[in-house]
């Protein structure tokens, strides 16, 4: 592990990476971003993306360290204490045999737990993220958050500011400590680190946002999400539940989360006696000190139209659909008829849409190739033919491989508008 400014004396580390017994992970629940915009597309981000599928951390697109920041005392940010394996991120945490001295910030300072970081080489802004993760089992953290690593000036000229988003944070039991709450459900939180003219310090937050739940995070794998949807607001996910969303602190500057930040994965320890220090026995049994990330993926908005680049690396994200908003619509009488629907797709796809009168005569129709990712459009099928107003009129769309025929539908929906003068 490499540390900035930071000379370590000696360090023992107990115990096996490799011991642990490898989690089910055959139940899935929610994934994938919520719909997007009308007329945009969400596509991956590969550079924050990743299956975790081979045996070891990909150094192009992650540090195994935290590379501006060791950890909180007296949890050792290290290198050794993450691996990549099963199909799974693994951080195992465990009691260091010796204290470690570590002299950083211009003073020495006393580990004797060895924690880990996992941090995006890339910076990001606007999109929606999520991981699948399961927690140790000990009080050891559990997160998913992003921050930038420098101040940017303030809207004094004179001032500065940072920025934090915390999607989840977590520990993985209960005990007799005020921070217990943290062992289930979802946490998530934002912090505007603003230092004034006079240089004083301070942590504007806005109000927490959480997910209660009556399982432990280290019971079982659970999704969290997160959607950075611009400056001033963000919406979080967890599993299957609605979302809930959250305005930032915004009385500093009037769009606060204007800057781009780094992601990370971290297991730390937390402030004692909030949340209280992990035992020697929970840090050191392989059943109980891992945490395991099975994915990280994240997405961004692309207008609806563009084409993807040529190669095409994204995973079988999707179950491929294709979908109306509603059953039946209604509109002005037109030559150009408004189709709203959204779709699926893990690769580029062709959508087919027929118009059908009241008596299932097709009288229209039109074809368009569906990008690959989740998209909300607008599409147009053209007549010349004079349309009845009060009269349903049956739309049918069906997506299937480009090039493809109803051999190979891939699903369908149909949809019914009534025409207005």
């Amino acid at each position: 592990m490499i540390f900035k400014h930071a000379i370590i004396f000696f360090a023992f580390v107990s115990g096996s990476l490799f011991a642990q017994e490898i989690p089910n992970t055959n139940e899935e629940t929610r994934q994938g971003p919520p719909k997007p915009p009308m007329g945009k597309r969400w596509v991956l981000n590969p550079d924050f993306s990743d299956e975790f599928n081979g045996t070891e951390l990909d150094t192009i697109k992650w540090y195994d360290h935290h590379p501006t920041w060791i950890g909180r005392p007296p949890g050792l940010f290290m290198a050794s204490q993450v691996s990549v394996g099963d199909g799974f991120l693994k951080m195992t945490s465990k009691k260091l045999e010796k204290d470690t001295i570590v002299h950083a910030y211009g003073r020495d300072i006393t580990f004797n737990v060895g924690g880990a970081a996992v941090v995006s080489k890339k910076s990001t802004q606007f999109g929606y993220y999520e991981c699948r993760v399961k927690a140790a089992a000990t009080t050891m953290s559990t997160t998913f958050w992003f921050s930038s690593s420098n101040n940017f000036k303030g809207p004094n000229d004179c001032d500065k500011y940072g920025l934090e988003w915390d999607i989840h944070e977590s520990i993985g039991r209960e005990g007799d400590f005020n921070g217990s709450y943290f062992a289930s459900g979802m946490h998530s939180n934002s912090h505007f680190w603003y230092t004034d003219c006079d240089g004083e310090k301070h942590d504007y937050r806005a109000p927490q946002v959480k997910f209660e739940d009556s399982k432990l995070t280290s019971e079982d794998f659970n999704i969290y999400g997160g959607w950075w949807q611009n400056e001033n607001t963000a919406s979080y996910y967890y599993n299957n539940r609605a979302p809930k969303h959250q305005k930032f602190y915004d009385k500093v500057k009037d769009k606060p989360f204007d800057q781009p930040m780094y992601m990370r994965l971290v297991s730390e320890t937390y402030p004692f006696p909030w949340i209280e220090i992990p035992t020697t026995e929970e840090l050191n049994d392989p059943s109980r000190n891992t945490v395991y990330y099975d994915w990280v993926r994240a997405y961004k908005l692309v207008d609806a139209n563009d084409k993807n680049p040529e190669e095409n690396t994204t995973p079988k994200l999707y179950t491929e659909n294709v979908v109306f908003q509603s059953a039946v619509i209604s509109q002005k009488k037109s030559n150009a008829i408004q189709v709203p629907l959204a779709y699926k797709a893990n690769q580029d796809r062709e959508i087919h849409l027929k118009l059908f009168d009241d008596e299932g005569e097709k009288i229209a129709d039109s074809k368009f190739i569906a990008y690959a990712g989740y998209a909300n459009i607008t599409s147009v099928i053209k007549t010349e033919i004079d349309l009845s107003v009060n009269t349903p009129y049956k739309v049918s769309a069906v997506i299937r491989p480009t090039n493809g025929d109803n051999k190979s539908t891939l699903d369908e929906s149909t949809l019914y508008i009534n025409f207005t003068e």
